[in-house]
């Protein structure tokens, strides 16, 4: 491994989405991953299908597309924490490892021995990170968290979705995913700690937290004013226009950012005479007059094609954008050239290589690495036990008739 996290080894206690969005990122950046599942069960998402990824024969493989999608890079090692057993294990794989990565609700790793106050004393240089859905204080610590309850809790759905309509939550699991990468970051931080200090520590990600933290700037918006903001649709609270626009044939995106830039707009869209009117011609009363001002752009911007629209504001740098679906994402010529779909041999496909979503981080020196497949569930336990462990397979096999792996 050669990636800028090589020689990094992590325990991954992680299932379902947040945690293990974390892991595969320092999966991507050259940790060691171990994957820690529950005997003939594994990650719940294994089970979150359809749909599965395909085989060579285009038939369902039994390994679910969502699972795929969070943890390439990772051994998985299948191992019963409840049993005995199953825990000392834990603890001797543990003594090789740098991190310990887990996203259990608060308080269940401790009735197995595997908490952080249980283990830091044995085990000092080790950076403990819990992911859970309201942290390890509060009134809320013992809930479970899942994404759509944060997103309706942290106020995101509260900013989401038609005026006129019911709340909204954004369309992929946002709580799950900025948990995952704060959870990152801050790993990242403790490891220089650990080097500089030797010490481990522990940290402890609410996804509550993270979601609040991410409100930006209508958070602040609120803050500033005490004024709770309304739900806006598809426009920016503090920029007009800046939002979804009607074409003759559809709909784009225009992001018109600052006065020089609307102003470019206008002689383009042929309506400079705007800029005589003073609703129109200052941010600050564009975003006053909201209504008006989009009413009589959306009048404007319907006499052209959407494709019209999108080449004459690229061509006076004017941000803009298509409304793209999956198949034009994938299509597009931008995500192609920056390799943002990676094919990689499975297990389970046969001939056909699974296709999975790349790492977005470009990095000159270490760039990411895509080393292994989504494990099939314990596809390593017997390599990962006898290679840490020095266990024979007699003695795996006995493990796993007691069902202790």
């Amino acid at each position: 491994m050669t990636g800028s996290l090589a020689g990094l080894k992590v325990f991954d206690l992680t299932r379902i989405l947040a945690g293990p969005s974390c892991t595969q990122i320092l999966g991507d950046l050259g940790a060691e991953v171990i994957k820690i599942e529950r005997p003939d069960v594994g990650d719940d998402t294994r089970n979150f299908a359809p749909p599965y990824l395909p085989d060579d024969q285009g038939a369902d493989t039994g390994e679910s597309a969502y699972f795929a999608g969070t943890n390439r890079n990772k051994r998985s090692v299948t191992l019963n924490l409840s049993d005995p057993e199953g825990q000392a294990l834990a603890r001797r794989l543990l003594a090789d490892s740098d991190i310990l990565v887990e996203n259990f609700k608060t308080g269940t790793l401790e009735k197995y021995g595997l908490g952080y106050e249980q283990l830091k004393a044995e085990f000092p240089k080790l950076i403990y990170c819990s992911i859970t859905g309201f942290g390890h204080t509060g009134p809320y610590a013992a809930r479970p968290g899942y994404d759509a309850l944060v997103q309706a809790m942290g106020g995101v759905m509260s900013l989401t979705g038609d005026p006129a309509g019911e709340p909204m939550k954004i369309g992929v699991s946002i709580a799950d995913l900025m948990s995952g990468m704060y959870a990152g970051v801050s790993i990242l931080a403790a490891v220089n700690h650990q080097r500089n200090t030797g010490k481990g520590q522990h940290i402890d990600i609410s996804m509550l937290d993270t979601h609040v933290a991410w409100l930006a700037n209508q958070g602040m918006n609120y803050l500033a004013t005490g004024e709770i903001p309304e739900r806006l649709g598809n426009n920016h609270p503090n920029i007009v226009p800046y939002q979804v626009m009607p074409s003759a044939d559809g709909y784009f995106v225009l992001s018109v950012g600052n006065d020089p830039t609307f102003e470019r707009f206008c002689e383009v869209a042929g309506c400079q005479n705007l800029l005589e009117d003073a609703r129109f011609n200052k941010a600050v009363e564009r975003v006053r007059n909201r209504d008006h001002v989009t009413e009589t752009l959306n009048e404007i911007t319907r006499q052209h094609p959407s494709a019209w629209w999108l080449e004459a504001l690229e061509k006076a740098k004017i941000g803009c954008g298509p409304i793209n679906n999956l198949a034009e994402v994938f299509d597009d010529p931008q995500v192609k050239s920056r390799d943002m779909v990676i094919e990689m041999d499975h297990p389970a496909t046969g001939s056909k290589k699974a296709k999975l979503i790349a790492s977005p981080i470009k990095m000159s020196e270490t760039p990411a690495e895509y080393r292994l497949a989504p494990p099939l569930l314990g596809q390593h336990t017997d390599e990962v036990l006898q290679e840490k462990l020095g266990l024979s397979a007699a003695e795996a096999a006995s493990l796993r008739d007691k069902g202790v792996i």
